[in-house]
């Protein structure tokens, strides 16, 4: 308000300084002329605060939803490495307790491994199923956003330690399998 004030009277004053060199010295017809545009630079100026307030809540508003699209990337990442579990259980673990090269009290020890490891999987399900759908504590979306990406990581580590184990079992087995080979070769001597 102040600014437009100090600008009426700017002009005001360089209106009568130039009114001096033979114009009449009240022109009552552009003082409402200049009136008018003032007030109405006044309502764009207005308008144009109700815009910038308007894109700073839209901007707000893009944040939270960058915030829950993160989240998703994460419970998304985060399901996907749960499908690599599922597949290494349905088919490598099969593979692995089948086996003639595993003993039968290694058969228990090696299920009790990865069911340890699906038990966990399976919590971490519950666990970004409660994050999401309730308001988990109030929590913030960057709070969420930061807990799912824990989350993701340790999903991440226990897709390598599956991995881990699935491939120290192939190997233990691929060993066992070479031994009985050299053990039980025929001899021509």
């Amino acid at each position: 308000m102040k600014n437009l004030l100090l600008t009426l009277s700017l002009i005001l004053f360089i209106n009568a300084s130039s009114a001096g060199q033979g114009m009449p010295v009240y022109d009552n017809t552009n003082f409402i002329s200049l009136v008018k545009s003032l007030v109405e630079s006044a309502k764009q100026t207005a308008q144009l605060l109700k815009t910038a307030e308007f894109l700073k809540q839209q901007k707000e508003n893009l944040e939270k939803v960058n915030s829950v699209v993160k989240q998703l990337k994460a419970v998304h990442e985060i399901g996907r490495n749960n499908q690599r579990l599922i597949g290494v259980m349905q088919n490598d673990l099969r593979e692995i307790l089948d086996s003639p090269y595993i003993k039968p009290e290694e058969v228990i020890r090696i299920s009790e491994s990865f069911n340890a490891i699906v038990d966990n999987s399976l919590e971490t399900m519950d666990f970004i199923d409660e994050i999401l759908s309730s308001d988990y504590l109030k929590m913030s979306d960057g709070e969420r956003t930061e807990m799912l990406q824990e989350k993701e990581i340790q999903s991440r580590e226990m897709v390598m330690e599956i991995n881990m184990k699935t491939n120290r079992y192939r190997n233990i087995i691929s060993f066992r399998k070479m031994q009985d080979k050299i053990n039980n070769r025929e001899t021509n001597f």
